[in-house]
């Protein structure tokens, strides 16, 4: 048992909290631009859920037909199953595989963060309330902060003061930037947050070649 194990239940939740969100989903909503460039809400939920539908071994074939090369297959993956029923794409965040899912070389936390951050990238345009529980979404944040996670995504976060408007939650020191725990979060994965919903100078990229 890996010493993030405690935090499964949390991934758990999440996928079902996102599955019960979007089973009432309209086919206009599912056709949402989220916050990943280029992907609407479909495509997000067809990659969030590529563990329950593809095998390590046909992952790994996947991987080596374009070169290994992780970003080629999130896309091409992504844009071919968006294409499947809405109510498959459900059944697979409601799956036991997402449930016990954790990334390659990652644990439950890793898995957290993966499912937290995209469910706000489809929620927050879509304009549905989706929070996390105070402990889940601190856990994120400390992931993408004090863990270094912040550093996948290119975002720079030396002499600035990241605090959460909707609980006890800050890091850091320097030029402050405050918004709910969520919004933090996405600016800390380089998302582009709605204009007006956070309070500050937005954090900048350490280095602008580095792709979210």
């Amino acid at each position: 048992m890996t010493d993030d194990a405690y935090l499964q239940p949390a991934v758990a939740a999440e996928f079902t909290s996102l599955a019960d969100l979007l089973s009432a989903a309209t086919d206009a909503q599912w056709d949402t631009w989220s916050l990943c460039a280029g992907w609407r809400v479909r495509e997000v939920i067809a990659h969030l859920t590529m563990a329950a539908r593809y095998s390590e071994q046909e992952f790994m074939a996947e991987m080596q037909r374009r070169g290994l090369d992780v970003t080629r297959l999130s896309n091409e993956i992504a844009g071919r199953d968006a294409n499947l029923p809405t109510s498959q794409l459900i059944a697979c965040l409601r799956s036991e595989v997402m449930r016990q899912w954790t990334p390659r070389g990652g644990g439950y936390r890793r898995a957290l963060r993966h499912v937290v951050i995209h469910g706000l990238d489809v929620t927050v345009p879509l304009g549905v309330p989706h929070g996390c529980p105070d402990e889940t979404i601190r856990v994120v944040l400390d992931s993408l902060t004090r863990d270094g996670g912040h550093g996948h995504f290119g975002i720079a976060i030396e002499g600035r003061c990241l605090a959460a408007t909707d609980l006890d939650w800050s890091y850091g020191s320097g030029a402050a930037l405050r918004g709910t725990a969520g919004d933090l979060a996405l600016a800390l994965c380089g998302r582009a947050v709605p204009h007006g919903r956070l309070d500050g100078e937005l954090l900048r990229r350490a280095d602008p070649a580095t792709a979210p």
